[in-house]
C-alpha cells in the first residue's frame, strides 16, 4: 500500500522539519570515576539483540527497584499500548521511561518495535560522541555527579548545564529523527497509515530530559510548600487544533478540521482525500501524512528535579480521557503500597470509562510510575498484591509480548481531559448506534485490529485513505 502514493522526503516541507542543517557540535560524554575496563555505553549497546534478558529492564506488567508498570486492554482489539521502564539504561544512576500508543491496522507492532528500538538508538547517539580523550569541556553522565546533580562546579555562566542540555536534546531529536527512517525503511512492517506516539523520560540523577510526541503524557506529583501533593503537567498534548501545530500542518498542505458530529476532535487530513483524519500531530510511522506537515521530531524540556517532587507519572491516553492529573497523582499517592499504583490508575481508569462512557469501548490504557527516591516495597508487599520482581505478564494486559515482527517474546495549555471520548447522551444527540454490548474481548493473538469499525469512542484514525488510479503518479 506504501507504494499507492509518494513518501519522498524531498517535500520542501518534510525536510524543512525533518532535517538538521549544519554540523552538529561534538559534545563530550563520559563517565566519571568509572574505568574503561568497567562496562561501557557501547558494550551496554552490544546486548540489545538479548532485550528480554537485559537485567533491570521491565516492558510488561510488573515492578523495578524504583518503578511499577501496567497496561490493560481495553474493548477495540488487540492491545496497542506498549511502555517499558529501563534501570542502569547508562552505566550508572540514568533510567529510561516510555509509554508508546500505537495506532492504525499495525499499531501495535509499531508501538513495540518503537519501545524495542528507541532506547538503543539513544545509547549509540551517546556513544557515538563519547570523546576519545579527556578535556575540560567534557559532559559527565554519571548521575551521582556532584558536578551534575548539585551543580556543585557549575561555571558562572551556567555553561556546562547548557552543554548537558545540548548533549541529550540532540541525543533526542537524532534518535527519533532515526527510529522514523528505520520504520518507514522497515521490510515487515506496513506504517504507512499506521503509527505510535512516544512519551520518553531519561533521568540522570537530578536531571529529567524529556522527548515526546502525540498525545501520550508525563505528570509529576510534587509537594507544595503547605506539604501538600499537586500535580504538575511535564508535557503537552501535541493535538492538531494546537495553533503552531496547525500552522504547519497547513503550511505543508494538509488540512486540519473536526467532523461535525465530533467538533471538539481536531483531524489531520490528506489534502486530496478525507482520510485518515489522525488525532495528533506528531508520531512515528503516518507516512501517508508525512509530507503533509505529521512529524516525528519530538518535543524537548529539561527539568531540575528537588526533594519536594515524589514521582513520575506517564500514560496513554485512554487514562487521560477520563482521569484529571490530579486524580492520577492522589490514587498513585495513596496506594497501599508502590508496587501497585500503576494498577490501581489503570483500575481507577476502566471504572471511570463504564461510568461517564458505558456505550464507548474503553481505550488500551498503559501506565509508568516512577518514584524518584528510588525505593519500592518489600517483596512481601508485592507478592501480596499479586506482582513479582520479575516481568511478568498479567491476565489483564490482554497479549502476549509480542516482537515488532509480530512474533512472541519469550523471555501550550494543561487539559483535564484530552476530549477524545463522546459520553453517552452525546450519541444519542448525535444519532449514533451505541456500541459495545458488555462482553469482553478475547484475547488472541490473531484477533484483527477493530479500530474504525464504528466504535462510539472517537479513535486516533477515521478512516484508511483510498488512493485513485486517476491520481497523478509522483
Amino acid at each position: 500500500m506504501g507504494a499507492c502514493c509518494s513518501t519522498s522526503t524531498r517535500s520542501t516541507c518534510s525536510s524543512r522539519n525533518n532535517g538538521e542543517k549544519g554540523p552538529s557540535p561534538r559534545l563530550g560524554i563520559r563517565f566519571c570515576g568509572q574505568k574503561r575496563t568497567k562496562k561501557t555505553v557501547s558494550d551496554h549497546t552490544m546486548t540489545l539483540q538479548h532485550l528480554a534478558s537485559i537485567p533491570n529492564r521491565i516492558f510488561a506488567n510488573g515492578k523495578s527497584r524504583s518503578s511499577c508498570i501496567f497496561t490493560q486492554q481495553g474493548r477495540k482489539g488487540i492491545n496497542q499500548d506498549a511502555m517499558i521502564v529501563w534501570e542502569d539504561f547508562l552505566p550508572e544512576d540514568v533510567t529510561f521511561c516510555g509509554v508508546f500508543d500505537g495506532h492504525g491496522p499495525h499499531g501495535h507492532l509499531v508501538a513495540r518495535k518503537v519501545r524495542d528500538t528507541l532506547p538503543g538508538k539513544l545509547m549509540s547517539f551517546l556513544d557515538t560522541n563519547q570523546p576519545k580523550q579527556d578535556g575540560s569541556g567534557q559532559i559527565c553522565c554519571n548521575g551521582n555527579s556532584k558536578r551534575l546533580e548539585d551543580g556543585g562546579d557549575l561555571d558562572k555562566d551556567g555553561s556546562t548545564e547548557e552543554k548537558l542540555d545540548s548533549l541529550w536534546r540532540e541525543a533526542f531529536m537524532k534518535s527519533y529523527k532515526a527510529m522514523d527512517k528505520e520504520l518507514k525503511s522497515h521490510p515487515n512492517l506496513d506504517c504507512f497509515c499506521s503509527g505510535s506516539t512516544a512519551v520518553t523520560i531519561v533521568k540522570q540523577g537530578s536531571n529529567l530530559f524529556m522527548g515526546y510526541i502525540g498525545d501520550s503524557r508525563a505528570i509529576m506529583g510534587s509537594k507544595d510548600s503547605n506539604d501538600s501533593m499537586v500535580a504538575i503537567q511535564l508535557t503537552v498534548d501535541l493535538k492538531p487544533d494546537l495553533p503552531r501545530e496547525a500552522e504547519r500542518i497547513k503550511r505543508c498542505k494538509g488540512r486540519v478540521f473536526a467532523l461535525q458530529d465530533e467538533p471538539e476532535v481536531s483531524r489531520v487530513w490528506l489534502p486530496f482525500d478525507d482520510a485518515p483524519g489522525l488525532a495528533m500531530a506528531r508520531a512515528f510511522g503516518d507516512f501517508c501524512l508525512k509530507e503533509y506537515g505529521v512529524i516525528s521530531i519530538p518535543e524537548f524540556s529539561h527539568r531540575l528535579l528537588t526533594e519536594r517532587d515524589q514521582f513520575i507519572v506517564l500514560a496513554s491516553d485512554g487514562v487521560w480521557d477520563v482521569l484529571s492529573n490530579e486524580e492520577v497523582v492522589d490514587i498513585v499517592s495513596s496506594a497501599p503500597a508502590r508496587s501497585s499504583a500503576a494498577r490501581l490508575v489503570v483500575d481507577s481508569a476502566a471504572r471511570e470509562w463504564k461510568l461517564k462512557y458505558p456505550t464507548s469501548k474503553m481505550d488500551d490504557c498503559a501506565v509508568v510510575c516512577l518514584f524518584l527516591d528510588g525505593k519500592m516495597d518489600s517483596e512481601s508487599d508485592c507478592e501480596e498484591q499479586g506482582f513479582s520482581s520479575a516481568t511478568l505478564q498479567s491476565n489483564h494486559s490482554g497479549n502476549a509480548a509480542e516482537s515488532d515482527d509480530g512474533g512472541q517474546q519469550k523471555s501550550e495549555p494543561c487539559l483535564q481531559r484530552n476530549f477524545t471520548v463522546r459520553s453517552s447522551e452525546e450519541n444519542e444527540a448525535y444519532g449514533r448506534p451505541a456500541g459495545g454490548d458488555g462482553t469482553t474481548i478475547g484475547a488472541a493473538e490473531d484477533e484483527g485490529w477493530s479500530g474504525l469499525e464504528g466504535v462510539t469512542r472517537v479513535n486516533s484514525l477515521v478512516q484508511l485513505p483510498r488512493f485513485s488510479d486517476e491520481r497523478p503518479s509522483t
